[in-house]
């Protein structure tokens, strides 16, 4: 599209340097709180919204391709979602079922700042993550999606930017640093390298984590009830937290899945 509209809350040039660097002659800045006689923005300041954003030009990022678009279909796909409970890990590999199911879900959080009267994340859920704009029955579009992944042969993940070490108000947010690594490692073929024994299964909600650290990424942020304890919380306390989510993901799917294949609803989480 030509240009991209980032959060500024909490801003600084050691969290994300290319955004920081960004904001110069040609960007806007919204909602931000600045001194009036000095023009200095204070990206702490929420008093406006914590929905604080600045707009600016692709080519004010550093390697940004121009124009922003491919002649080919994509080789990876990312299901993106910011899960508040801390329990879902923060890069998994997705079967294409799962694929289904986890586009149909469309799970995510609302944020504090993103809508009016939403003081602290909750979950929700939008069909296609997109729920408003679609016309057929959620499952005709997965249907499509799978369809494309093994046509092309593309590989589809699940990236979750929400919470490790616990949920909202206990753990802490995924450091940018790391989400970036994790989608270096997807578009460098670092993931599609690992052989299926670097891979594992996690209780519940049977998604396939890493076994171990990629690219500077500590194994125990990868692994939600190994960041939890080392944390200091119980493996009770994360598996309670986890059953929590997965019955929230299965009352959702209910009303899709007489339109889904049993290998789709087999691949949602386990109570």
């Amino acid at each position: 599209e030509g240009g991209c509209y980032a959060k500024t809350v909490g801003l600084t040039r050691e969290k994300e340097p290319e955004i920081y660097d960004a904001i110069r002659f040609g960007s806007i800045l919204e909602n931000v709180g600045f001194d009036e006689m000095t023009g200095q923005v204070d990206y702490d300041d929420v008093s406006i919204t914590e929905n604080t954003r600045v707009a600016y030009p692709l080519k004010f990022i550093p390697n940004a391709k121009i124009p922003a678009k491919t002649e080919h279909h994509p080789k990876q796909i990312i299901l993106l979602t910011c899960d508040a409970f801390g329990i879902l890990p923060p890069i998994s590999k997705l079967t294409p079922d799962q694929v289904m199911y986890h586009f149909i879900s469309g799970y995510t959080a609302k944020v504090a700042g993103t809508e009016e009267g939403v003081l602290e994340p909750e979950a929700t859920f939008s069909a296609c993550f997109g729920a408003p704009f679609l016309v057929w029955h959620p499952s005709v579009y997965a249907e499509m999606l799978a369809a494309k992944l093994d046509k092309y042969g593309a590989t589809a993940y699940l990236v979750n930017t929400g919470w490790v070490g616990g949920g909202y108000g206990v753990g802490d947010r995924c450091s940018l640093k790391y989400t970036r690594q994790l989608i270096d490692a997807i578009h460098d073929g670092t993931l599609a390298e690992l052989p299926e024994s670097e891979w594992e299964e996690m209780p519940i909600f049977g998604l396939k984590m890493p076994k171990n650290a990629i690219k500077d990424v500590p194994k125990e942020i990868l692994r939600p009830e190994e960041a939890w304890v080392q944390a200091g919380q119980s493996k009770e306390a994360f598996e309670k937290q986890a059953k929590h989510l997965a019955n929230l993901f299965q009352k959702n799917f209910v009303d899709f899945a007489d339109k889904c294949s049993k290998e789709v609803k087999a691949a949602g989480p386990k109570v």
